[in-house]
């Protein structure tokens, strides 16, 4: 375990796979939006993630999150990371990945270890630039998911994400009744990881391969 955690800091603090590597588990409209440069706006809004790992039955897990139903959130529904919104309050942006993790799923800051990052994704529809960072969970979670916010909590191994047989491609229709051709995405026991979480972990997983 202590190896697979050097390797992993080692790895976050050289040159990242980067866009090219998000840019796999992008669909064709997030191709289109984000262009061949994808500087995003002057007005974008700071949002940070944590991709938190732990050691559980032989495996590495990841934690997500189902996102409550709600019809003012334009990700309502969909599978995530842990994370949220920069406030001036949060000083470092690390600090935005660990208090949104508290929050949503009730792991204490003090009990992870921040790793790195990895190369921020802006997100045009929600005018979010998403910072992602990587850490370590130490000791076994108890979970509390956040009330009207977290519908459940995931836990699946890194192997569900890294087995070719769980990449594959669907057409999506989102809560403002626009359905999205071929995107592709993670089957993670019947569940859809897309969009910005996708690609997040498509980079992740080409750093740790």
């Amino acid at each position: 375990m202590q190896r697979f955690i050097h390797i992993l800091r080692t790895r976050l603090a050289g040159p990242l796979p980067g866009r090219e590597a998000q840019f796999k588990m992008a669909g064709l409209r997030r191709l289109q939006e984000l262009g061949p440069n994808p500087a995003p706006p002057a007005d974008a809004r700071v949002a940070c993630v944590l991709n938190l790992l732990y050691w559980h039955e032989e495996d590495w897990r990841t934690i997500l999150i189902q996102r409550t139903e709600n019809p003012r959130d334009r990700h309502s529904g969909q599978v995530s990371f842990p994370g949220g919104r920069w406030e001036e309050r949060d000083g470092e942006l690390a600090n935005v990945a660990l208090r949104e993790t508290e929050e949503e799923i009730g792991v204490p800051a003090q009990h992870i270890e921040i790793l790195g990052r990895l190369t921020d994704l802006y997100i045009p529809v929600s005018n979010f630039l998403v910072h992602p960072f990587v850490g370590i969970l130490h000791g076994a979670p108890e979970f509390v998911p956040q009330p009207g916010e977290v519908e459940a909590v995931l836990t699946p191994a890194l192997s569900v994400f890294q087995s070719q047989e769980n990449r594959k491609r669907i057409d999506l229709t989102l809560q403002q009744g626009i359905t999205l051709k071929d995107v592709p995405y993670f089957d993670v026991h019947g569940r859809i990881v897309w969009g910005a979480t996708a690609m997040i972990m498509s980079e992740f997983l080409e750093l740790v391969t």
